[in-house]
């Protein structure tokens, strides 16, 4: 058999292919299409979104839910800055992300001679925001590149990694090689760091487990050694729905007084796979999180281990091998340390101080849970996210993710719940966006027709920003710039050939939402804050 030679371009493709990529989201441009050239004979999917934004969201949301890096092909300059955004709530979240760009030719580079879609350093403005960036100078180079982006990837705290080639590299012949998939895992705690937690372990008479989005992939494992301390789990947003319905789970926020009495009561506090940063744990930036003495962390990362609060043991691990490591170390222990009285007083006093106004947002996330058993709950920064990051049981792992914590980006919620839908295509899922997010987004609403993606959007409509609005009204500012006309959702969603509703009463959610389940592909309901009974206190 000859030296197979194939262009740069169908090379990339069979590289993702062979690192298990099935799904690209991307939007093809005079400097990008060499890179599609192995993209038709390819079983690789390619996804079109109408912005590059939306890309970059539906990669970060199939990533969520499926596990695997999601992939961006997006062109040089405006492609690519356009993409800057969710690459950022990418590497807040700690998400998986591949960006692959084009860039102008090797010898135009840095000379700024005004070439279409020129940046003065591409590459530079990239690194500050991709845990990995790298520009292809060499086309020889291309498996290396792929091989250590991969590495990155699946070693490491996730975030975006960007690599770009130039239009001149793109066409180039390489020799096609037997690659081979990229295998690589994190670190893995001392025998004697685990020996150290294990004693602190058999100690405890009063533990908490603090379980963040780098723990999911341990669900299990972690509910096994809550169970054998008797230590209830706190879980942040990006973790809720690992324990649904366990006695031992408490899904609120470490923002809540009562969740913090919680934490400052334990004699000893694990925190798995948490940034422990201010959007979960001082979400109200009141600097009102207790000093722990007695706090054990464990992350993937030991930049992160360095920031935030200080630990009486920090462990450099990948969750899952340091709890399976654990549980091997504590082969017969049991604990009685009342964990479900503890965890069900602290539901009880923690779901008690809500606002009416709030467990009424809370009641309207929990029938969408009932009503689609398995369902992804898929958010934007509006009135009834802000009040599920609070307190909100999600029905299972990955099932509630949203861009209300982190980065905070608006818009964010429709394309990550088209992503979501692609990599669970088998599961429904729903999209909450306020009228005002939803439009920073709106047009993805044709990408979800396009691709057939079953996600019920559910516009919760409140005339504007309504959590700017009063924000303004309690810090005593007049409300200026937060009232932005929306247009009728209903009309839209006809207009890309989409069933839609618009609720007089929350009550006629549950059929709503049966109704819309069975049809094949997106749909849309409408809450109005106001005008929809029952929807807010």
């Amino acid at each position: 058999m000859g030296v197979v030679e194939k262009t740069v371009g169908e090379a990339l493709i069979d590289l993702l292919e062979i690192n298990g990529v099935d799904t690209v989201f991307g939007i093809p441009g005079v400097h990008t299409v060499e890179l599609y050239r192995g993209l038709a004979s390819s079983p690789i999917r390619h996804i079109t979104p109408r912005h590059e934004q939306g890309a970059g969201f539906m990669a970060d949301g199939y990533a969520r839910v499926t596990g695997k890096p999601g992939v961006a092909l997006v062109i040089t300059g405006p492609g690519l800055t356009n993409t800057i955004t969710a690459m950022a709530q990418a590497y807040q979240d700690s998400i998986p992300m591949l960006v692959i760009s084009g860039v102008n030719a090797r010898d135009s580079l840095g000379h700024g001679r005004g070439m279409l879609h020129e940046l003065p350093d591409q590459r530079a403005m990239m690194a500050t925001l991709a845990v990995m960036s790298h520009t292809l100078l060499d086309p020889n180079d291309l498996s290396s590149v792929m091989e250590r982006a991969f590495s990155v990837l699946k070693s490491r705290r996730p975030g975006p990694v960007h690599i770009e080639i130039p239009t001149d590299v793109m066409p180039q012949k390489i020799t096609s090689e037997a690659w081979k998939p990229v295998i690589a895992s994190g670190p893995r705690g001392a025998a004697a760091e685990v020996t150290d937690l294990a004693v602190k372990c058999q100690s405890a008479k009063r533990p908490v487990i603090l379980c963040g989005g780098g723990s999911i992939s341990a669900a299990q494992e972690i509910q096994q050694l809550a169970e054998t301390l008797d230590a209830p789990l706190v879980t942040t947003v990006n973790a809720r729905g690992m324990f649904a319905g366990h006695p031992l789970s408490v899904p609120a926020s470490p923002s809540l007084k009562a969740v913090r009495a919680l934490v400052s009561d334990a004699d000893l506090v694990i925190a798995l796979g948490t940034q422990m940063g201010q959007t979960d744990y001082d979400m109200y930036a009141d600097n009102g999180f207790p000093e722990l003495e007695n706090l054990v962390r464990v992350d993937i990362d030991p930049d992160q281990l360095a920031r935030g609060p200080s630990a009486a043991l920090s462990i450099l691990s990948t969750v899952d091998q340091l709890v399976t490591d654990l549980l091997s170390a504590l082969p017969n222990h049991s604990a009685h340390c009342d964990g479900g009285a503890r965890a069900k007083a602290c539901r009880e006093e923690t779901f008690a101080a809500l606002t009416l106004k709030i467990k009424a947002e809370i009641a309207v996330l929990e029938t969408i849970r009932d009503t689609l058993p398995g369902c992804i709950i898929v958010g934007d920064s509006t009135q009834a996210i802000y009040s599920g990051n609070l307190y909100f049981e999600a029905g299972q792992p990955k099932g509630w993710f949203n861009a209300a914590t982190g980065f905070g980006a608006l818009g964010y919620g429709p394309p990550a719940a088209v992503g979501a839908s692609l990599g669970a295509p088998e599961v429904p899922v729903v999209c909450i966006a306020g009228d005002g997010g939803l439009q920073f987004s709106l047009a993805e609403i044709g990408s979800a027709k396009d691709c057939e993606a079953n996600v019920i959007f559910l516009v919760w409509n409140n005339d504007g920003y309504g959590e700017i609005r009063t924000f303004m009204e309690d810090s005593g500012i007049e409300p200026e710039g937060v009232t932005p006309s929306a247009p009728d959702f209903l009309k839209i969603a006809e207009g890309y050939g989409l069933p839609s509703i618009r609720l007089a009463d929350v009550s006629e959610l549950n059929d709503a939402l049966i109704d819309m389940a069975k049809i094949s592909g997106p749909a849309l309901i409408e809450i109005h804050e106001l005008e929809t009974r029952g929807a807010t206190a």
